[in-house]
């Protein structure tokens, strides 16, 4: 895991027993020493769309979302973006929901991809039209989920996009701490880094027009605030009180 990690992720895997490597760089450098030396260690590799049982997994927020919405899509669905399996397991339960005949006739929800400003390298392959991203440079954002310089399926993620009608927006660190804030302090919920930036995006998305407040729409929170204290506490300038 890379060095900088938010240290909750550090501490949870020291206590379960794993062997660290501490890597000075980003998950992609994790990834590559990972199929570096998979054969020659034995490792099983489990990166994001390297085996089929991910993208399974997370289609099941796709079942659940439309069962908790009685069996109806919503208007749109934001999905903090880093590998974007999420966006794209949620995109293959739609098929299969009408399918089965589950989900009652109407359009598919558009689909946001949400990134930081510090690392989008989705939003600036869906705003230039291409078909994939290109790896971003100098990645640096505090939501650490969303650093992924180049996303192994962001040709799928880009494609899900385009036939949903939905969109692909970068937003500032700065802004991703307001909302968390904003969402606090209002709502008593701490998201993750990576869910407040997909409550931005929302606030966004209302000020241009392209949602109006009566469109039923559906955040991802894919982490815990609490596990991401140490950042958060440097992207907000707190300290431990002497």
């Amino acid at each position: 895991m890379p060095k900088d990690v938010p240290f909750a992720n550090y501490v949870e895997a020291v206590l379960y027993g794993a062997k660290i490597t501490l890597v000075d760089g980003l998950i992609s450098d994790c990834g590559r020493m990972v199929a570096e030396g998979k054969d020659k260690e034995g490792w099983f590799d489990m990166s994001t769309l390297k085996v089929p049982f991910r993208v399974e997994g997370k289609k099941t927020m796709g079942y659940e979302l439309v069962e908790q919405l009685g069996w109806e899509y919503p208007a749109a669905v934001f999905y903090p973006t880093g590998g974007g399996v999420g966006l794209i397991g949620m995109w293959k339960a739609f098929g299969e929901l009408e399918e089965l005949g589950w989900v009652r006739p109407g359009k598919r929800p558009r689909m946001i991809a949400v990134q930081s400003a510090g690392c989008a390298p989705v939003a600036r392959g869906f705003e230039q039209g291409e078909k994939t991203s290109r790896m971003w440079q100098n990645a640096a954002t505090f939501a650490s989920g969303l650093r992924v310089p180049k996303p192994y399926g962001d040709y799928i993620t880009l494609e899900i996009l385009r036939e949903s009608g939905g969109v692909a927006l970068s937003i500032t660190d700065e802004q991703i701490l307001a909302s968390l804030k904003d969402w606090a302090k209002n709502e008593g919920i701490f998201l993750s880094p990576e869910g407040a930036a997909a409550t931005a995006a929302y606030d966004h998305l209302l000020s241009t027009g392209y949602l109006k407040p009566e469109d039923r729409v559906v955040f991802f929170n894919t982490g815990a605030g609490l596990k991401y204290k140490d950042v958060t506490a440097e992207a907000a300038g707190l300290h431990r009180p002497a």
